[in-house]
């Protein structure tokens, strides 16, 4: 990273939910207990005095709420204090609190996205809204995952990959999920269940799509001045991150390719210093919504040229060459709206807590119909 760049610090996190629905709870009492977690993890602290900005992510569609922002405050600590709103993937918002500490705004920022998708009665009428009003969304789409049909075709064919190449990334993610407390579509389910499956949309299966869930994620970040006074060396380092948009129409993105994994790793890999991603990180954490997206998602972030064939050679299992989502990822947690970049981030600092990585990368995408993707770079100090 520039020296110019302050090195920024994962103090703490904290999560609630990662279920279907979470009845016992309304979406403020989600938050207000995964930020209870991320203050005592983060060492104890108090966010009425120790943290200095707070941010959300969410958007008003999701809550059902005009301007959803006057309802973050409270449940993390922000009230009468300075709060702003990203509606954007949560890793957006870490982008935000990034400058928000380089640019002296602020030393400690804590970080909240949440996902009350159970709420949502119509939800594919929200998504078919986000589509394009003059081209897409006027031809009355039945099905809003036919954008990834499309984009799954053109992918598949570019790169030679088969139905059975995204069937293995869905038996060995779910599997892989069955190591985690977060993972409520976890499952010991082999190639052939997922073959016998029907199409939800050609080329793509119900199992080779992840369901919504329910989830709230805290993260707390300070600079590392201040994290080391706070936890000494128990911390995670932000090393590089970068965010990008292709563009926001169908009909002029560039389908069958993740070209906005591409500009915003590229962004990443600069700040991180990284020349090589492959033999630089330990472990990759993806997006993996749709099978297919995984694999698309590895080669724009320049982990893979040959995925399927890198797949097929279990250079991604959990005990291959270069572990990707080694913890199930989105197809065994589900996906918990904005809160998807810390359901993949959550993964990645249990791992380098847990000593089995020193380096990850983690990627996300907002999905469906955008082309906005997010790349962080975390190691240990």
């Amino acid at each position: 990273m520039g020296s110019f760049l302050e090195r920024i610090a994962i103090l703490g996190v904290g999560w609630y939910g990662f279920r279907p629905t979470t009845p016992e709870v309304s979406f403020r009492e989600m938050v207000f207990e995964a930020a209870v977690r991320a203050y005592q993890d983060a060492g104890d602290i108090n966010p009425r005095s120790d943290v200095d900005s707070f941010i959300s992510c969410q958007e008003d569609f999701w809550e059902g709420i005009s301007i959803s922002d006057e309802f973050a405050p409270d449940q993390i600590g922000g009230a009468m204090r300075p709060t702003m709103t990203v509606t954007g993937d949560s890793l957006q918002g870490l982008a935000h609190a990034f400058m928000h500490i380089n640019s002296g705004v602020a030393n400690v920022v804590a970080v909240e996205a949440h996902s009350k998708v159970s709420d949502i009665l119509t939800l594919s009428d929200i998504i078919k809204f986000a589509m394009d009003p003059i081209y897409v969304r006027s031809i009355e789409p039945k099905n809003f995952h036919f954008i990834a049909g499309l984009d799954a075709v053109k992918f598949m064919e570019r790169k030679g990959i088969t139905r059975e190449d995204l069937a293995l990334v869905v038996e060995k993610n779910k599997r892989a999920g069955l190591s985690s407390p977060r993972a409520s579509y976890a499952s010991n389910i082999s190639v052939k269940d997922i073959l016998d499956k029907d199409f939800i949309i050609y080329p793509l299966s119900e199992l080779d799509i992840a369901p919504f869930v329910d989830g709230a994620v805290v993260v707390v970040v300070a600079s590392e001045d201040v994290a080391k006074k706070i936890k000494k060396d128990d911390y995670v380092i932000i090393k590089g991150l970068g965010f990008a948009t292709d563009s926001s129409n169908i009909e002029t993105a560039d389908l069958g390719k993740a070209t906005y994994m591409r500009v915003a790793s590229d962004m990443a890999y600069k700040m991180a210093g990284i020349t090589s991603p492959r033999s630089y990180f330990d472990s990759v954490f993806v997006d993996d919504r749709y099978s297919y997206k995984e694999l698309q998602h590895l080669e724009g972030l320049k982990i893979s040229e040959e995925p399927s064939k890198d797949l097929r050679e279990g250079n991604f299992s959990p005990q291959g060459e270069i572990p990707v989502n080694p913890l199930g990822g989105h197809l065994a947690k589900g996906v918990p709206l904005e809160a998807s970049g810390f359901s993949l981030l959550l993964d990645a600092i249990n791992y380098i807590r847990q000593g089995k990585i020193e380096r990850a990368l983690v990627a996300s995408w907002r999905g469906i119909p955008t082309f906005t993707g997010s790349v962080i770079v975390v190691e240990k100090p």
